[in-house]
C-alpha cells in the first residue's frame, strides 16, 4: 500500500497524527541537543568565535586554511591514524582469538566471558588511573615484572617512543572483551551441520576455520571494524588522564588537539573546523572499509 492511499482512511491519518504528537516531545529533544548543536559548529567553522570576545566576524575558510597548514595539526592527526592502526587490527585479532577458546560450554567458560568483559563497562577514567600506577616507572607492576625476568625498566608513558605503543595496549585490552562478546554472537549464528559437514569431507581445524568459520564471520568482522574504528579516533579520556598529549606530543591526537583548541584557547571556530573535518574523515574510513568488505564477499 502506498502511503498517499493509506493518508486517505481519515481513522489511518488519525493514528498518525496521534503518532506524531507521541514523537514530539523525542523529536524536540533530538532537535535541540543533536540537530542543532551540528549545524550550529558548522556554523561556528566559518566565524571566529570566541567564548569571551563580543566580536565575532565571518572568516570563510580561513579555519579550515590555517588547520591544513598546521603542522601541529598534521602531527596530531598522524598520531591518530597510528593509535586507531594499532588499536583496531590488533584488537580484533585478540577479541577473535578470544571468543574461538571462549566458544565452547566447558567448565568455567562463563566465568572467563564475564572477566574479559568486565573492563568493558568500567569507566575509562578508572582504569586509565589503574594503568598510570601499572605504567609507572619506579613502582609500576610492569616493570617490576620486567626486573623479575632480568630485563631493564621501560619508561611506558615518558619516553615519545613508547607512550602511544602504552596506550594502545591499554585500549586493547580494554576493549577485548566487548568485540569479544560480538565474535561470539557470530560464532553461534553459524550452523554446526557446516563444521560437521567439513569435518566429514576431511577438512583440518584449521581448513575448517579458513573455508567455513572466517568466511560466514564477514558480516561480524565488518561491524567490529567499524565500529572500534569510528570510537578509536575519537579517543580522548586516556590521553587526558594518563600523558595529557605528551611527551612532545607523541601522544597529542586529533581530538584532544580539538579540545585543547576549544577550551583552553578559547579558538571555538577553529575548533569546530577541526570537529567537521573529523567528521569527513570518518565517514571516508567507514566507505572504504565497506566497500572493501564487499569486495572480499564477492571473492569468497
Amino acid at each position: 500500500m502506498r502511503f498517499r492511499d493509506y493518508l486517505r482512511s481519515p481513522l489511518r491519518r488519525g493514528d498518525l497524527s496521534t503518532g506524531i504528537i507521541c514523537l514530539l516531545p523525542s523529536l524536540a529533544v533530538i532537535g535541540v541537543f543533536v540537530v542543532f548543536p551540528i549545524f550550529f559548529s558548522l556554523y561556528l567553522s566559518f566565524h571566529k568565535w570566541a567564548i569571551l570576545t563580543p566580536e565575532k566576524p565571518f572568516v570563510g575558510l580561513a579555519n579550515y586554511a590555517r588547520m591544513f597548514s598546521s603542522p601541529e595539526f598534521w602531527e596530531c592527526l598522524g598520531n591518530t591514524f597510528l593509535y586507531t592502526v594499532g588499536v583496531v587490527l590488533p584488537g580484533a585479532a585478540a577479541s577473535l582469538g578470544l571468543a574461538l577458546l571462549l566458544d565452547r560450554t566447558a567448565a568455567g567458560s562463563g566465568f572467563f566471558r564475564t572477566a574479559f568483559f568486565l573492563p568493558t563497562i568500567t569507566s575509562i577514567i578508572a582504569i586509565a588511573v589503574v594503568w598510570l600506577w601499572v605504567y609507572d616507572d619506579a613502582n609500576g607492576l610492569a616493570n617490576m615484572l620486567l626486573r623479575l625476568v632480568g630485563l631493564k625498566p621501560v619508561r611506558w608513558l615518558t619516553s615519545p617512543k613508547t607512550s602511544l605503543l602504552s596506550l594502545i595496549i591499554m585500549t586493547v585490552w580494554k576493549n577485548a572483551g566487548y568485540h569479544m562478546v560480538v565474535f561470539l554472537a557470530g560464532l553461534q549464528a553459524i550452523p554446526p551441520s557446516l563444521h560437521e559437514a567439513a569435518t566429514i569431507d576431511g577438512a583440518s581445524p584449521r581448513q575448517r576455520f579458513r573455508y567455513v568459520t572466517w568466511p560466514l564471520l564477514a558480516p561480524t568482522t565488518v561491524f567490529v571494524l567499524v565500529t572500534n574504528t569510528i570510537f578509536t579516533f575519537q579517543v580522548f579520556g586516556p590521553i587526558y588522564v594518563m600523558t595529557g598529549g605528551g611527551p612532545v606530543r607523541s601522544t597529542s591526537v586529533i581530538v584532544y588537539y580539538l579540545y585543547q583548541r576549544a577550551f583552553e584557547f578559547q579558538e571555538m571556530g577553529y575548533a569546530s573546523a577541526v570537529a567537521w573535518v573529523i567528521f569527513l574523515i570518518l565517514i571516508a574510513l567507514t566507505v572504504l572499509q565497506m566497500r572493501l568488505a564487499r569486495k572480499r564477499e564477492q571473492v569468497w
